[in-house]
């Protein structure tokens, strides 16, 4: 008899801390093992520490880690934070690549060559809401 694997999703608040990014990709690792995804991982890590590290980088307050997976063998890896501003790379302009020698400006490009999709929604502020953006990233078993 077949089953079906419901949806599930985890959100991890994460304070303004340099050791939070880190946190949140050791989490990321627990629930993709107890959900029977280790495949993902690589992956997957690769994809929020990215997204963490820009979230951690570019803004001033809290953010959050939230994965979904909505169908068997694929996993959404977002993140949100409280700054609207969207990263030149999660607009459709193109964006230039970095110096060889640059130490920035390598995370969205790489966000966007490993995942197998990708975008970002900005919050509107509503009621509890604190309004912000949400950045995600999409890869599924099979994707390299």
């Amino acid at each position: 008899m077949a089953t079906v694997s419901p949806s599930w999703n985890y959100t991890l608040h994460l304070p303004r801390d340099p050791r939070a990014p880190g946190i949140a990709r050791g989490t990321l690792r627990l629930v993709l093992a107890a959900h029977g995804m280790p495949e993902l991982t690589p992956t997957a890590e690769l994809l929020a520490a990215e997204l963490l590290t820009n979230s951690h980088c570019h803004t001033k307050g809290p953010y959050a880690l939230r994965l979904l997976s909505s169908e068997p063998g694929r996993l959404r890896v977002a993140v949100w934070d409280t700054d609207p501003r969207v990263p030149p790379g999660f607009t459709n302009a193109a964006t230039p690549e970095p110096p060889p020698n640059a130490e920035h400006g390598r995370g969205i490009p790489l966000v966007r060559a490993c995942a197998d999709a990708w975008g970002a929604s900005v919050l509107r502020e509503l009621g509890a809401s604190k309004g912000g953006k949400l950045l995600w990233a999409e890869c599924g078993a099979g994707a390299w």
